[in-house]
């Protein structure tokens, strides 16, 4: 079923690309895997079993890592009321609601469709948001459901802690292998070692340069939808400005899911290096919702419409 947030080409084709490039990445990878363990059954069978534990249970995971936990009506009724209304707004399945206990102001979107999908926000979030402002950011999260690219982001970001547990496996069994080592295996095991280096930071560069437009196209979404971008706009100015002043030490947990999240737990603005961030930077997000915001102003003129 397609959903009425307006779709995106471009993260489609993004997408696609991604997924396209990663996967070509992962099958030299796991060839050479084959050539040192010997066994390509063990290898494909170790990878699938990673990959779709992560796929079927990716939203367990991230609920238990950020402590959320799922609520009902009864607790969380204007939350509930809020994500009923959008979803109505969207004609989609209602995804499951969760609340995380952490005072971080933040929200994320976890599942395999939207069929099977989890949205989260944490009391940090519901204690801080106007209820406009929270339905801008609830709007922004159930976008990545209905756009399809949190699965893609699940899938993409996993691949490297694959390619992680994969190396750390093949340097144990050559560590511990006795007599299956020589100075040939020594050689194939340092080129994988390097293959693999090689892999994980084209895959980080990737997934990262995937999730900044994926950020922009669900701000857009978003707002297209409520018609209210002024409201996201201030939901993403207080809680970056909010997660700046928590300290570092209560971030560092937080920062291994930036890129599911609302805005990133980086507690500062990237510099050069936001060619790493996994978000776009705040003024790029706000520019988007000013440029969209003066569109439907214009579309609401007399004389303007149609």
């Amino acid at each position: 079923m397609q959903s009425r947030f307006r779709s995106d080409r471009r993260l489609t084709v993004r997408m696609t690309v991604t997924l396209f490039l990663l996967g070509l990445l992962y099958v030299a990878f796991v060839a050479a895997l084959i050539v040192v363990l010997k066994s390509w059954v063990l290898v494909v069978v170790i990878a699938a079993g990673f990959l779709g534990a992560q796929y079927w249970f990716s939203d367990r995971i991230a609920l238990f890592a950020m402590r959320g936990r799922v609520v009902e009506r009864e607790e969380y009724p204007e939350l509930h009321a809020v994500i009923d209304r959008l979803c109505a707004i969207a004609d989609m399945p209602k995804p499951v609601v969760a609340v995380s206990s952490m005072d971080m102001p933040n929200a994320f979107a976890t599942g395999r469709n939207p069929d099977n999908a989890v949205v989260c926000v944490t009391t940090g979030l519901l204690r801080r948001l106007e209820p406009a402002e929270l339905e801008g950011v609830l709007a922004h999260e159930m976008s990545h459901v209905a756009h399809k690219d949190v699965a893609v982001i699940t899938i993409a970001s996993f691949l490297g802690v694959i390619a992680g547990l994969i190396v750390r496996f093949a340097f144990y069994s050559q560590l511990f292998g006795g007599g299956r080592r020589d100075q040939n295996t020594a050689a194939v095991f340092a080129v994988v070692m390097g293959v693999s280096a090689a892999v994980y930071a084209l895959s980080f560069l990737l997934i990262r340069a995937l999730s900044r437009y994926r950020e922009l196209a669900a701000d857009r979404a978003a707002a297209l939808l409520t018609g209210r971008p002024s409201a996201l706009a201030s939901a993403l100015t207080k809680v970056s400005g909010d997660i700046a002043r928590i300290p570092s030490k209560d971030l560092r947990t937080a920062q291994a899911f930036n890129a599911f999240y609302f805005t990133p737990a980086t507690g500062s603005e990237p510099g050069i290096e936001r060619i790493f961030s996994t978000h776009p930077t705040l003024q790029q997000r706000l520019d988007q919702l000013g440029r969209i915001s003066a569109e439907l102003g214009e579309a609401a003129k007399p004389g303007k419409a149609g």
